[in-house]
């Protein structure tokens, strides 16, 4: 019988684990016949008692999986390790705060077999979140997707099903910045939605602020586009007409030369601050690839 992969990234989440797992667990019914199921739980160096649950749980079925890493790698860097310690015909991916529902694996794998090598879940409506976390994750998407070269899925997080083809595909890409859900609509696979309402977070806080949005988007832009390069030069020739334009104002009209000077001087120095950032964070990411560090550490692992 083949086998299913269930990949669940974790970082602090006692509060729900248990609830988490329990939920899972009775995918086993579901699939009853058709798949079997391991769970993969990578502890992303949790530091309240998600290490210790985890182990409790994976003494009682040898099914539960555990990773543990050696500190906080991220949770790309979780995900990524599902993958790369997956043997599963089929994986899904879900996060463990149950705001994506389990039970939509089974509809994902049935709509994989309508030939589809990748079934992501497509957000249709959030329960029970601020207006400014709607508004914030909906211009998320947008701008994403208009800055990267791909066609990245709107409204679209990690909880997704793939074939083996796409994982070992996916594994081959070792790249330290990492933005999974950019990752493997670049491979090109055929893949297809599968639209659903979010639920709330039963317990617990969001590991994913407004910060970690901008740092994820930022990855996302980094790794799939060239624009912001092509941003500074368009700056770059805006900025010298502009320039161009105050000096024959201040020729023919009162301006005093000394603003005339400063501001002519304040934007050409911000543009370059602009453009030192810009490629800076391009070059950065070269000397990280060039570093060859490991993407994760392994503290130790249960059942694997």
């Amino acid at each position: 019988m083949k086998l299913l992969d269930i990949i669940v990234p974790v970082y602090n989440e006692e509060a729900c684990i248990n609830k988490t797992i329990e939920r899972l667990l009775k995918l086993k019914e579901a699939f009853k016949g058709k798949l079997n199921i391991n769970y993969i739980f990578i502890n992303d160096g949790s530091k309240d008692g998600t290490a210790k649950i985890l182990e409790e749980n994976a003494k009682k079925d040898k099914n539960i999986k555990v990773i543990n890493f050696s500190r906080n790698f991220g949770h790309q860097m979780a995900l990524s390790a599902g993958l790369d310690y997956s043997k599963g015909d089929y994986i899904a991916i879900i996060d463990a705060d149950l705001q994506d529902p389990p039970e939509l694996i089974y509809d994902m794998y049935e709509k994989s077999l309508e030939g589809y090598d990748i079934v992501y879940g497509k957000r249709l409506k959030r329960k029970k979140e601020t207006v400014f976390k709607k508004l914030s994750a909906w211009g998320f998407y947008r701008v994403l997707k208009s800055m990267c070269n791909l066609d990245i899925p709107t409204d679209t997080g990690d909880f997704r099903f793939i074939t083996k083809d796409v994982r070992k595909a996916f594994n081959k890409m070792r790249e330290k910045h990492r933005f999974v859900r950019g990752m493997i609509p670049w491979l090109g696979f055929k893949s297809a939605p599968l639209p659903y309402i979010r639920d709330e977070r039963i317990a617990g806080e969001t590991k994913y602020p407004l910060s970690k949005m901008l740092k994820l988007a930022f990855d996302g832009i980094y790794s799939f586009s060239f624009k912001p390069i092509n941003f500074i030069f368009i700056l770059s020739a805006v900025t010298f007409f502009v320039s161009i334009i105050i000096a024959i104002l201040g020729f023919f009209t009162e301006f005093e030369e000394e603003i005339i000077i400063s501001f002519v001087l304040f934007l050409v120095g911000s543009i370059n601050l602009l453009a030192i950032g810009i490629l800076g964070q391009y070059i950065g990411r070269i000397y990280d690839e060039t570093r060859n560090r490991p993407l994760y550490i392994i503290k130790n692992s249960i059942n694997l």
